[in-house]
């Protein structure tokens, strides 16, 4: 793809890509692969990558036990039924469903998905049939499945029933998935807290894809406030053993299904919630190209060390005799040749594969096929990452500066867009925003008298004496120049008695918690003010 040399033996700029996928497509053949085909990285982290990795919509993973309504937030997304949707109170989801989009609604079964060079799962067929036998694509036409795809997984069991073997590798199949989709999202019951061995099990295989994940506590208005405290610090006590990171990952409150509320009292913490996951959602199509370039730099960081300790574990061989003694012994002090690549290299401790599974995938390995250091391989990596990626970087900007403002659209998503249903419609700023008297007028008698004993001139309060009543509130200065800024609608530095009156009610507003509005709204506009 590149001509790094020309007749001079200078190094030439790097070709200008036409698109994002497409430059990451090309990045990853020609400087990346050679590198780990040449290591086997793809035999000890993660196949290699095909076109419809570069090129499928983004993807959502839903992850819970069974009954926590990983089925019914989908259904729920979309406001339609999917083809092999089954939805019950015990494990029904007994398969991989990958929820797409399409122009006619059907099914097709894992061994035909498989094949098809258009999808982005061909690389499972590793997994072998007893899991292609439990994975199926649910296509239908839905504006919500334009924008992303969403992949409903198995629920995930307690107790007895997790002891009977799936017959394939549950984990593993879903860190296949994690690496790959944009969002991992994980579904716990307001009811059901306790989490099985198999579910501590996955979250430790999502370790590496914190920054994907999102926690939904479901079903939370079948409690009482009281209760939901009590869960939600549980809920979070439970995570922080399995999760270990000093961040806290964001929980999302809510009852996500169509269906009335059974108890009413959170009824607005819920709104605020499900609007924040929507949005968080709904950025997905515009932020898809940038999380591919970093899932790919990611995938080459891992290569180059992958690369050092694949030569350094060749270098120690030797050539003749007692090679599956000192394979055993390598194998054993893998740490020390860790802490001497990271030395030597000045690499990143969190840049190394997990030690324990690093040793046991390298006790299946012949080490005599392993190769010695090929520099130019790792130079090529290392030009990508330093030079290329910074341009892909700068084309992003341009194809989301070029593109018109990609979001999910459809299903629930449309629900609370517009109408008085809108969350925060009617509240703070926006109240009194269908009536017609201005909604200041009720309190104006109150706000009249203290303007009054503020000795106005001409009718009008100066900057000075405005201050002395407005820093009773006790709000900050900030935050108070901003209201200044919105009361003041003639700008002529002083304010009458609609616009002080104006002044106190955004006072107010902030007080109970609101957001000021960026420009003031024209209900709140004071009626002299209307006309100019």
């Amino acid at each position: 793809m590149f001509s790094w040399a020309n007749k001079d033996g200078k190094k030439k700029d790097p070709e200008l890509f036409q698109t994002v996928s497409d430059g990451l497509r090309r990045l990853y053949k020609t400087k990346l692969f050679p590198l780990e085909d040449t290591y086997r990285f793809h035999d000890f982290h993660s196949p290699a990558l095909e076109d419809a990795d570069f090129d499928n919509k983004p993807m959502i993973l839903l992850v819970g036990q069974y009954s926590t309504g990983k089925t019914t937030f989908i259904r729920h997304l979309m406001e339609q039924d999917f083809p092999g949707m089954r939805i019950g109170p015990e494990p029904t989801t007994d398969s991989f469903i990958a929820v797409m989009h399409g122009d006619q609604e059907g099914l097709i079964p894992g061994n035909a998905l498989v094949v098809d060079p258009k999808k982005p799962f061909r690389k499972l067929n590793s997994f072998g049939n007893a899991f292609l036998n439990r994975f199926v694509c649910a296509q239908m036409p839905n504006p919500v499945l334009e924008s992303i795809s969403i992949i409903d997984t198995p629920g995930i069991l307690a107790g007895e029933k997790q002891r009977i073997s799936r017959g394939y590798d549950f984990a593993a199949v879903l860190e296949w998935f994690a690496e790959r989709v944009d969002r991992i999202i994980l579904l716990f019951d307001a009811h059901k807290l306790d989490i099985s061995d198999e579910f501590s099990q996955v979250i430790r295989a999502l370790k590496n894809h914190e920054d994907k994940m999102r926690v939904v506590l479901n079903k939370a208005d079948q409690i009482g406030t009281q209760q939901l405290m009590r869960v939600y610090g549980a809920l979070m006590w439970s995570l922080g053993k399995i999760v270990n990171t000093p961040e806290v990952i964001r929980v999302y409150i809510g009852s996500f299904w169509a269906q009335p509320l059974q108890v009413p009292d959170n009824r607005k913490l819920f709104e605020a919630e499900e609007q924040d996951l929507f949005r968080d959602m709904q950025g997905l199509p515009r932020n898809a190209a940038l999380r591919k370039l970093n899932d790919l730099i990611k995938r080459a960081r891992l290569a180059k060390v992958h690369a050092y300790i694949i030569s350094a574990l060749k270098k120690e061989m030797p050539n003749m005799f007692g090679k599956e003694n000192k394979k055993k012994e390598l194998i054993a002090n893998l740490g020390e040749i860790y802490a001497k690549i990271e030395k030597e290299h000045q690499i990143s401790p969190g840049d190394f594969p997990q030690l324990s599974k690093m040793q046991e995938i390298l006790a299946a390995q012949d080490f005599s096929k392993f190769q010695v250091m090929k520099p130019k391989l790792l130079e090529a990596v290392e030009d990508m990452l330093a030079n290329d990626i910074a341009k892909l970087m700068t084309l992003v900007r341009q194809e989301e500066a070029a593109m018109p403002s990609q979001s999910v659209q459809g299903g629930a998503f449309e629900g609370t867009m517009n109408g008085p249903f809108g969350h925060g419609y009617g509240e703070g700023a926006g109240e009194g925003i269908d009536e017609l008297e201005w909604v200041v007028i009720k309190d104006k008698p109150t706000y009249d008298e203290i303007f009054y004993t503020l000795s106005p001139v001409n009718g009008k309060v100066s900057g000075a004496m405005a201050k002395k009543e407005m820093v009773k509130s006790k709000l900050p200065n900030t935050v108070l120049g901003k209201i200044w800024k919105l009361a003041d609608v003639d700008n002529d530095g002083f304010l009458d008695d609609e616009e002080f009156a104006l002044a106190n009610h955004l006072i107010k507003v902030k007080l109970e918690g609101h957001e000021l509005p960026a420009e003031l709204p024209d209900h709140l506009v004071p009626p002299s003010k209307r006309g100019q």
